[in-house]
This record gives structure tokens, C-alpha cells and sequence, in this order.
């Protein structure tokens, strides 16, 4: 792979403006197309072209991704656990107690500080752009984006995804272009159904503070669960998120009465189990943002909720 994009073409168009050609056949953004063509990156049959040059088959559309952007991230050293990377992306598989990005309360120290620092010991001209995130205390994968471009397929392919009916749970081996995201959590209690659907609306009547809750006026909320292990005092559950909300697990699975272990703020703290909600992002369904190819990233189970099945398993 390059720094450039590169495209021919398709049959049967004629004399079609280079800006609709991008963005209605490639599904470029509007955005990306205005920035490119504003600074020049965008070449057809290997000359400078404007957004309203016109184009037909065969002509070869480049776009130069090279950048030199600046963000007011300060690099941090840090040991980063990177599960996969390449031109356009990392996806980094992230431990417990971290924040993603620099906040009021938090303006050191986070994972976005981190990479920051990774991408300048590698001398990679990239800023930290997050495709996805996590609660402080919730681990596992995370998405960042390399360039404008990666960042915004990937985008536009997550939010396509909440938009779609997720698959079910049935087959680990079904074929899927759009974004799957899966979770492990342990819970209070047994769940009554095997596998279900949790869908209900979430939203915060209450301004202050960070709990979401179900609530009527809120937004459409939809969560997918499969019993994996069962003991005495609690389940091992897998998530699939057919939709994105913030706190969207934890929010669900405490209405319905089966609170995560560990969390404070939709549960109990339980530092005889474990010192933060045991949820983990253990796995990651994405199409790659230039190839489209299905990427499947995948992790184990931390050490600290392996202890609490460990636990679970010795009181059953």
C-alpha cells in the first residue's frame, strides 16, 4: 500500500465532474473531496485537477493522502499493545484505567497521548484520529485512524452500520462487510434466556452527572446477547452492538437486572472480584477502509476478569 489512492475509471462514464464521480461511485466524503482538491492532491491521468474537471472511462483518478498536521497532543511514552496496523490504521488492544483522550480531568497519560508518542518514534506524520471508543474502565480494541481518508470510510462505514439490522448471533462464520463490534462481559445473576435481543431506548433526563438510563424519550438502543459459560452467581455473556450509545451495555444490562461485576456506577464496586467493570471489546469485524476486505481482529480475555470466572467458578 501507498500514500496515494488510486482509481480507473468505470465503464460508461462520460464527461462526469470528478466530484460526483468521487463521491457517488467511490463513496468519498464531501468533505475530503473539498480538502484534497483545495490543496492539489488530486491528479487525473497524472495532471492536477480541479473538483469540476470532468472525466470518463479508463482515466486515472490519483489522490495524494501525505500530510503534515499538527495536534496539540502531547506524545507520551507508553507500552501500547498494538494488535494490528498498517498504512491507513492501528487498532490497539487497550488495558483497564485508561482514558482514550486527553480531558479537563485527564489531560495526561491517555491513550491518545501515547500514540501520539508511537507515531513519532516511528517518524509517521499522523495525528490521533479515534474511530472508536471505550469507558475508562472498559479494555479491549480500539480503532485509530492514519489519514483524513482511513478515518473517514471507517466512519462512514460504522455509521452505516448502525443503520442496518446487525447479524445475529447464530454463525461465528458469516460473512459480513460492515462494522461488528463484541463484547465479554460477566454479570449478576443467570440470564433467563439463553441468547436475546435487549432493545430499548437510552438517553439522560438528568444532565448532571455520567449515568445514562432507559428512558422513552431517548434514543433507539439495541444490544445482542449470548450466554457463554454459566455459574452459580453470574454468566459469562458475549455482546454484539447493533447500536453505538454511550454506556449502551452496562445501561442494558443493569435495567434488566444483571449488572456487570464491578461497576460502580450501574452496580456495586466489588474489589473482592475485580477493580472495574468486567467488560471487555474482545473482538472486531471491519471492512479495510481502502481494500473493503473483512478485517477480524480478536483478543483474550484479560487477566483480571479471567480471575473473577476463576472466582465464579470456585463458588458454583
Amino acid at each position: 500500500m501507498t500514500n496515494k489512492l488510486t482509481y480507473i475509471v468505470v465503464e460508461n462514464i462520460h464527461e462526469e465532474k470528478l466530484r460526483d464521480y468521487l463521491k457517488f461511485t467511490e463513496n468519498l466524503s464531501s468533505r475530503f473531496l473539498k480538502s484534497s482538491g483545495l490543496s492539489g492532491k488530486i491528479t487525473v491521468n497524472d495532471k492536477v485537477a480541479k473538483l469540476n474537471h470532468r472525466v470518463s472511462s479508463k482515466d486515472k483518478i490519483e489522490i495524494d493522502m501525505k500530510s503534515n498536521e499538527h495536534q496539540n497532543i502531547e506524545p507520551e511514552k507508553m507500552n501500547l499493545d498494538v494488535v494490528y496496523e498498517d498504512i491507513d490504521l492501528i487498532v490497539i488492544n487497550k488495558s483497564p484505567g485508561l482514558v482514550v483522550h486527553p480531558t479537563k480531568g485527564y489531560p495526561f497519560g491517555t491513550l491518545s497521548n501515547g500514540v501520539a508518542y508511537y507515531f513519532k518514534e516511528k517518524n509517521e506524520k499522523c495525528i490521533v484520529r479515534l474511530v472508536s471508543r471505550l469507558d475508562m474502565d472498559t479494555s479491549g480494541l480500539i480503532i485509530i485512524a492514519k489519514n483524513q481518508f482511513s478515518h473517514m470510510a471507517l466512519a462512514r462505514d460504522m455509521q452505516s452500520k448502525d443503520l442496518q439490522k446487525a447479524n445475529t448471533l447464530q454463525s461465528e462464520d458469516m460473512q459480513c462487510k460492515t462494522f461488528e463490534k463484541s463484547y465479554m462481559a460477566v454479570v449478576h445473576g443467570n440470564m433467563e434466556n439463553k441468547s436475546g435481543t435487549i432493545d430499548l431506548p437510552i438517553g439522560k433526563p438528568n444532565e448532571e452527572g455520567a449515568a445514562r438510563e432507559v428512558w422513552e424519550e431517548g434514543q433507539r438502543s439495541v444490544t445482542h446477547y449470548e450466554v457463554i459459560e454459566s455459574y452459580k452467581n453470574g454468566d459469562l455473556l458475549k455482546l454484539i452492538l447493533e447500536t453505538g450509545r454511550t454506556h449502551q451495555i452496562r445501561v442494558h444490562l443493569s435495567h434488566i437486572g444483571h449488572p456487570i461485576y464491578g461497576d460502580s456506577l450501574y452496580g456495586a464496586s466489588e474489589e473482592s472480584y475485580i477493580e472495574r467493570q468486567a467488560l471487555h471489546a474482545y473482538k472486531l469485524i471491519i471492512p479495510h477502509p481502502r481494500t473493503g476486505d473483512e478485517l477480524i481482529l480478536e483478543t483474550e480475555l484479560p487477566e483480571d476478569i479471567a480471575n473473577l470466572i476463576c472466582k465464579l467458578k470456585a463458588e458454583s
